[in-house]
Parts: C-alpha cells; sequence; structure tokens
C-alpha cells in the first residue's frame, strides 16, 4: 500500500504541477491576447484616425476643386457679360443717326488738329459725310473702318486712329476695373 500511496501522492503531485502550469500557461495567453488586443486596438484607433483624416483632406480637396470650377464659371459669365457690353457699345456708336456722328465726327477733328495741321481723314464707305461737313482737307471712304475717323498728315508721316472701336477699346482698358465694379459689385 505504501506504493499505492506514493503513487497518489505522484499523481496528485502532477496533476497540481500540470494545474499551475496551466493556470500559469492560461494566464500568459490571457496576457497574450490582451496585449494583442490592445496593440490592434491601437493600431485601429490609429487607422481610424488617419481614415477621417483622408477623408477631411478628400472633402477639402473636393470642395476647393467646386468652388474653383464655380469661380471659372463665375469668371467666365462675367467676361461674357463684358464682351457683350462691349459689342453693345459699339454698335450704339456705329449706328448712331447721322447727325450724331457728324458733331462727333467735328470734336475728333478739333482734337486731332493739336497734332495735325490739316489732316486728311478715312471713314467708312457708308458714311454721307463730306469733307467740308467736319472741316478737313480731304476725306477718302475706304473699307475696314465701321465706325469713326483715321487722321492723317499730308505727308504720311502722323497717322491718328480714332476709329470707334479704337476709342472704345482704349477707354475699355482704362476704365475695366470701375466697368466691372459697376457691373458685379
Amino acid at each position: 500500500m505504501a506504493l499505492d500511496n506514493v503513487t497518489k501522492e505522484i499523481t496528485e503531485s502532477a496533476k497540481a504541477s500540470a494545474a499551475a502550469i496551466r493556470a500559469e500557461g492560461d494566464a500568459e495567453a490571457a496576457k497574450i491576447t490582451a496585449d494583442a488586443e490592445a496593440v490592434i486596438s491601437d493600431m485601429k484607433a490609429k487607422e481610424d484616425k488617419k481614415l477621417k483624416e483622408a477623408i477631411e483632406q478628400l472633402g477639402r480637396q473636393v470642395l476647393s476643386s467646386a468652388e474653383l470650377e464655380s469661380k471659372k464659371i463665375v469668371l467666365s459669365k462675367k467676361k461674357e457679360m463684358l464682351e457683350r457690353a462691349f459689342a453693345t457699345s459699339l454698335a450704339a456708336l456705329e449706328a448712331a443717326p447721322a447727325a450724331a456722328k457728324k458733331k462727333q465726327y467735328k470734336q475728333m477733328v478739333d482734337a486731332v488738329k493739336n497734332v495735325i495741321d490739316d489732316p486728311k481723314a478715312y471713314c467708312a464707305k457708308s458714311e454721307t459725310i463730306t469733307a467740308e461737313d467736319i472741316g478737313v482737307s480731304k476725306l477718302e471712304k475706304v473699307g475696314g473702318i465701321t465706325g469713326g475717323l483715321i487722321f492723317e498728315s499730308k505727308d504720311g508721316m502722323i497717322r491718328v486712329d480714332m476709329q470707334y472701336i479704337t476709342i472704345l477699346q482704349t477707354v475699355w482698358d482704362r476704365e475695366m476695373k470701375g466697368l466691372s465694379d459697376i457691373l458685379f459689385g
């Protein structure tokens, strides 16, 4: 029986030892699992933060792109409106009644006489005015002019362009900011 007791004692000791090792293994496994879950949780939090930042950045980029496209469209429409205003203004000048044009042409002659003593003038073929009407030595009707006058000295060395399109473009360029403020301000 003594052998049975020894065997029993060894078996119980082995069971206790195995239970302690198992408990230690389970504790180690639980610690490893907890550490792994903490690392995974930390990695997930970092990835969630990166994803959130990426989504926010993408949202800002999309918004910025949309704002830029919107500004391009608005700018394009403003440019179109300005071009239409220019064309309308030019058409109104060119379609003015003959009496109004005659008065304007006389004013142009008076202004150019400060530069050219006895100017020769060129006008559109469709004009009904004469050299005597506006006070120039000679008036030649040519193609390529739609409204206004081009003046030239007798020797051809000095030329002053007072076509409506030239005058309007000069004023337009000089006053563009003011025009834009009036139209879109």
